[in-house]
């Protein structure tokens, strides 16, 4: 089999930049990707044989642990059947009505094939429910690359430097206004949509400050405009009901992926049933997709979800908390500044002396030194994102003894990057 470099080469003749998503390139902490050969629990091991520990996850797709049993099996039973037909199938269904019945907005899905795709769409339901054109987004929060979301996106954007995206012309975003995140925007008329991560999770991990979700519901109240939650991340990750549940603020738009496709590619769009409704084929606002409710990913999705209940979440959470003080004593005894935040079962990891609270003061991390601890990790068999703006996914698989392993080998990368700066 090919190394890491060899393959990695062969990538960049046929593929931009030689990934498909640009955060695995490992641009903004240097190196060469590692190319996974396969997964199990908490592990992934590269094409060289090189096993590690797993903080990724897919991004929080992953939640029971790669490969599960129970979701590997429920996707052969599936394929099986046939991968993909372009006509209703019962899945899509059972699918749907376990969302309705977890996240407390919901009751109405339209299911999607990713969360871009989801987040594209409610941006559009609004449009057309509201008749307004202006969309509220907040600076740091990631919702995708489409065109009027990219700007100021944090996650990948972030790590790579850049505003925004070339093509992206100016009159795709004119409709955008970009505000700081925790703070309340005072709104008008104009605007069909707030649109935010209630935990934002992709510049970092900066939670909301009291009051900040409740005026936004509030403002939008007041003007009639939509408030929308991305729980892409937050959904089903911190909890079946995901962020809306434990901070008790319901919105008019719920987006969600990752966790609801155990692994493989979907998003869903949910919200209340008049808005819901102005969705084609009974509405005006058209959106379509040949894979939407795909047999393989809604059969993933159902044996996750089928899975998880208050132990696993209590599992979880307890994992997060054990890994964020671990790896906060880790950092401190080495003498660098860094902060851990923890919210439910997501952990972040900012090098500074400040937890930030929004994106200006999630920018001011110190990508050098994340880029310096990843690599120590990595060779000592601890893999988390190749970008500081992403954060720490632990999850079922990753028992207390486990997480005790990381924090040990943190320690150790730790102290040795304190070395080499002197």
């Amino acid at each position: 089999m090919a190394s890491n470099a060899e393959l990695f080469d062969r990538a960049c003749r046929v593929i931009p930049g030689g990934v498909s998503s640009p955060v695995r390139a490992f641009g903004s902490v240097g190196g060469t990707p590692y190319f996974v050969h396969k997964a199990e629990g908490p592990h992934v091991w590269d094409v060289e044989g090189n096993r590690y520990v797993d903080l990724v996850q897919s991004y929080g797709a992953i939640i029971l642990g790669h490969a599960h049993p129970t979701v590997v099996d429920a996707i052969l039973s599936a394929a099986a059947d046939g991968t993909s037909y372009g006509a209703p199938t019962e899945r899509e269904v059972l699918l749907a009505e376990a969302i309705v019945e977890a996240v407390p907005s919901v009751e109405k899905v339209r299911l999607v094939s990713s969360g871009t795709e989801a987040t594209m769409t409610a941006l559009r339901v609004a449009r057309g429910f509201t008749g307004r054109d202006r969309v509220v987004k907040f600076a740091g929060n990631y919702h995708g690359h489409s065109d009027a979301l990219l700007v100021a996106g944090g996650s990948g954007v972030a790590t790579l430097g850049l505003p925004g995206s070339a093509g992206v012309t100016s009159s795709q975003v004119a409709d955008t206004l970009v505000v700081p995140y925790n703070v309340v925007p005072e709104l008008d008329e104009t605007v069909a949509c707030v649109i935010v991560e209630p935990v934002a999770a992709n510049m970092g991990l900066v939670p909301p400050m009291d009051g900040f979700l409740e005026g936004l519901r509030a403002e939008c109240d007041r003007v009639g405009a939509l408030l929308i939650f991305d729980e892409v991340i937050t959904g089903f990750r911190l909890g079946r009901g995901g962020a809306q549940e434990l901070l008790g603020v319901a919105p008019d738009l719920t987006c969600l992926g990752k966790v609801i496709g155990g692994g493989l590619p979907i998003g869903a769009l949910g919200g209340r049933a008049e808005v819901m409704d102005a969705l084609a084929p009974v509405g005006p606002v058209y959106q379509a997709g040949t894979l939407s409710g795909n047999p393989l990913a809604t059969a993933a999705g159902l044996a996750a979800l089928g899975m998880l209940g208050p132990a696993m979440y209590e599992q979880i959470g307890a994992s997060a908390e054990q890994l964020a003080s671990g790896l906060s004593e880790a950092l401190a005894d080495a003498g660098l500044p860094a902060i851990v935040p923890r919210f439910g079962g997501l952990v972040g990891l900012f090098f500074g002396p400040d937890a930030p609270l929004d994106y200006d003061g999630a920018k001011r991390t110190d990508e050098e030194l994340y880029a310096a601890f990843f690599h120590e990790l990595l060779a000592r068999g601890v893999a988390i994102a190749p970008g500081a703006y992403e954060v720490l996914f632990p999850g079922v698989a990753h028992t207390p003894e486990l997480v005790d392993r990381i924090v040990e080998v943190a320690h150790e990368a730790a102290l040795e990057v304190a070395r080499r700066r002197g």
